[in-house]
This record gives C-alpha cells, structure tokens and sequence, in this order.
C-alpha cells in the first residue's frame, strides 16, 4: 500500500510540473519526478540514464514511517454479512517524504523544487474526488485521502538527515504524509452475532 500512494503522489507531482514547465507539450518532457532513492543520484549528471533513474530528476524518496497513535482505533470487533469479526486495529502511518533535486543545474533545481512546493500549496489534500479520474496509477481505493503538511528541520536536522543518507545536500523539501492506513483484512476469529439477551431473575424464581 505504500508503494501505491507514492507511486501515486509522484505521478500527481510530476503531472504539475511538467504543466508548468512545459506548457507547449513537448514530447521529450514527461518525466521530472520520480520515486526513487535519493541516494543513487551523482553529482554533475543531470542526462537521462537507463542504468540510474534518478539521474537529472525530483526524486521522491520515503526517509521515516511514524505510526499515528492518536488515530487508533480501540475497536476490534466488525461486523461482515451476517458475522461478527474479531480484527487487529487498522495501522495509521505518517509517511515522511523527501522531494530532493539532483540536477547539475542549480538555477533548474531550485525551479523543480519550487514548483513542488508550490503544489502542495495548491492541493494539499489528495483524494479520489480532485485526482484525475484518468490518472495511472490510482490511488488505493483502501486509503481516503493524504494529507501533506511541509516539515521544517533546522540546520542540525538537515545535517543529521543529509548524513543519515550519506551524501551531500540537494535541494530539498520535506512533507509529512498523513494517513496511510494499514489493515490486513483477516479476521483473527469468527462469531454470530449476539442477537437477544435472556436475564434470569433469581429472586423471582426463588
């Protein structure tokens, strides 16, 4: 599931800014974001190449997973047809997404990255109803929405995370991504449902 919506929050991305960028369609620009690992791009090389995807691109690349506690659910019991089913809470995630920009020209760099902030200012909300209906990939029908909120680090933060990945700095913008939700939909157990409730009086019949 988390494949799915940062496939799909690339494809959202890289839909805008090949709009903005290029406005009159050409052929040769379609693809400026990507998922990938940021830690593959190298310095200076901003051509594209089969052997390195994220060569000259936006790469989108996932860098922590919280679990949102607040968001749990305490019930376990759900009802399916005519049964009752015992489940596992749902898993609410906070996915933390790096957009970096590893493109030798600083100036194209800094646009790209622009350009991707200026999205989610736009729309930071991406759900089934303000997605392209015609849009690949789609988003998983078992996730509601994602909500994206931009998470600022300070310098120390930025060098800890930069050396974390172990390379220099790109340009770069951090979103925290919230819910992606995770439920394996297997019940642990299987009951009929309690329909009526008898009480015995004792005193009554005593």
């Amino acid at each position: 599931m988390i494949d799915n919506a940062l496939k799909f929050v690339a494809a959202e991305v890289n839909r805008y800014v090949v709009r903005k960028i290029n406005p009159k369609d050409d052929p040769s620009i379609t693809k400026l974001i990507v998922l990938g690992n940021i830690t593959k791009a190298q310095d200076n090389d901003n051509a594209p190449n089969p052997n390195n995807p994220v060569a000259g691109k936006a790469v989108l690349s996932l860098v922590n997973i919280e679990e949102d506690r607040i968001s749990k659910s305490p019930q376990n019991f759900v009802k399916v047809n005519d049964k009752v089913e015992y489940r596992n809470p749902k898993i609410f995630l906070n996915l933390y997404c790096l957009f970096a920009v590893a493109h030798s020209s600083y100036d194209t760099a800094l646009q790209q990255l622009s350009l991707i902030i200026q999205f989610f200012q736009y729309k930071n909300v991406l759900n089934h109803q303000n997605s392209p209906a015609a849009s690949e990939p789609k988003l998983d029908p078992r996730i509601d929405k994602l909500v994206f909120d931009l998470h600022s680090l300070n310098f120390e933060q930025v060098n800890h995370l930069w050396g974390t990945l172990g390379g220099k700095y790109l340009p770069s913008v951090l979103y925290k991504v919230r819910l992606v939700t995770i439920e394996d939909d297997t019940p642990q157990m299987q009951a009929d449902p309690i329909m009526n409730l008898a009480i015995n009086d004792y005193n009554k019949n005593n």
